[in-house]
């Protein structure tokens, strides 16, 4: 299954990195940016989740808007990588059913057991309306969130 720009978000509920169980569908009303990633303290992912925490202030600041990063790390791994980089948005533990989760939004490679770089921007009534997927070692571009987000406002 591959989730569409104008398809309803697949709701799910993860654990983050504290182990409070985090449901999709507690967003509405704000809109999200879900970013998955493949795997935790790997230097593309350290990139881009640090060049979020670092110049993406609309996920972290804005009151109309939520940052939740999910990969198939166990959430003992995302508390240390949190815990390291200072990270105080949600990262989301796919663990176990292992990539579910990606597998309900189309970006998991069964074949190295990992979420691909994708990204959804859903609106606040829970409908996609941006998305982007990338190879593993390619990185996103945080500027591209921003335009989206924009076309939401």
């Amino acid at each position: 299954m591959t989730v569409e720009i104008g398809d309803v978000a697949p709701d799910f509920e993860l654990p983050d990195q504290h182990g409070t169980p985090v449901r999709l569908s507690s967003f509405r009303g704000k809109n999200v940016v879900l970013v998955f990633y493949p795997l935790a303290f790997s230097p593309v992912c350290s990139g881009e989740l640090c060049g979020m925490r670092d110049s993406f202030p609309e996920a972290t600041s804005a009151d109309d808007v939520e940052l939740l990063t999910v990969s198939v790390d166990s959430m003992f791994t995302h508390r240390a990588w949190a815990d390291a980089e200072k990270f105080e948005f949600p990262l989301l533990a796919d663990f176990w059913p292992h990539g579910a989760v990606a597998t309900s939004y189309g970006v998991f490679d069964e074949d190295k057991g990992l979420a691909t770089r994708g990204t959804f921007v859903i609106d606040k009534g829970g409908i996609v309306r941006w998305k982007v997927v990338n190879p593993i070692p390619q990185a996103r571009d945080i500027a591209d969130y921003r335009k989206a987000l924009a076309a939401l406002a």
